[in-house]
């Protein structure tokens, strides 16, 4: 009487039993559906790619008035008496000042002087920004001195949202959420990255603040617990064209207890 118990040995019988076949099809079609299944899940659990714009791969060239009050930045004019202020960053997660330091020894004070600079752009939402990979592509373009953006005083508010690293979130790393992204934007504005504060208003609309002591001076270093926690932070608000700023000091921050939207 022959076992029904199949037992394969490949050196010894090259051929194998109708029932392990059956079972090893039975497996690869498991294997293979869910797989698949996995996958469609795994994409629906993922948050959409914003669109933003990081040219990586090309390089433009702006020119226009350049200012450091708060940050450093580029006034561009894009058509007749309309100004966008582009800020400047570094390669990495390095602030523009180091590639702004050749320029420095031969013009000290480099406010008001008509700048030309060639780098990556980033642009979302309407906000523009232009990374320098190369102190040699700063140029000075004039040395006379041109009309700086003018702020105006806004209020006092009070806005809730949370504190980002304004380079990876508007466009150099999609989509630039998530708790990975958290660390390395502690180590953006821990490296000079001007920190920004992200909120949203009761129609969905997104605002962006720069952040600055109440002396209108960076404050990058006092500002790295905060990053991308949900919090109100308490502060004089100022237009400056196309940007708002607002200054705070560190005290008026009250984390909330909230989950994180971008971190």
């Amino acid at each position: 009487m022959k076992n029904k118990n199949e037992f394969y040995v490949s050196y010894i019988d090259g051929s194998l039993g109708t029932k392990t076949k059956q079972t090893l099809k039975w497996f690869a079609l498991s294997a293979v559906l869910l797989i698949i299944v996995s996958a469609i899940l795994f994409s629906f659990s993922q948050k959409p790619f914003k669109n933003s714009t990081f040219e990586l791969l090309s390089e433009t060239k702006i020119t226009g008035s350049f200012h450091e009050k708060p940050y450093p930045m580029l006034r561009v004019q894009i058509a007749e008496n309309t100004f966008k202020n582009v800020l400047l960053l570094g390669f990495g997660k390095s602030s523009a000042n180091p590639f702004l330091e050749k320029i420095r020894k031969e013009v000290k004070d480099l406010n008001g002087k008509t700048l030309s600079i060639e780098g990556n752009l980033i642009y979302y939402n309407g906000k523009t920004l232009i990374q320098i990979t190369d102190d040699e592509k700063v140029t000075l373009s004039s040395t006379s001195k041109n009309r700086l953006p003018q702020k105006e005083m806004i209020s006092t508010m009070t806005l809730e949202g949370e504190i980002i690293d304004p380079k990876c979130y508007f466009g150099v790393m999609k989509p630039g959420k998530g708790k990975i992204h958290r660390s390395c934007a502690v180590r953006c504005i821990s490296g000079g990255i001007p920190p920004v504060l992200a909120t949203t208003d009761k129609n969905n609309l997104s605002q962006y603040f720069l952040l600055t002591n109440l002396k209108g001076e960076p404050i990058n270093h006092d500002i790295l617990p905060y990053i991308g926690k949900p919090a109100t932070i308490k502060g004089i608000v100022e237009r400056m064209e196309d940007w708002y700023v607002i200054k705070i000091d560190i005290s008026n921050i009250t984390e909330l207890n909230k989950t994180s939207k971008i971190y």
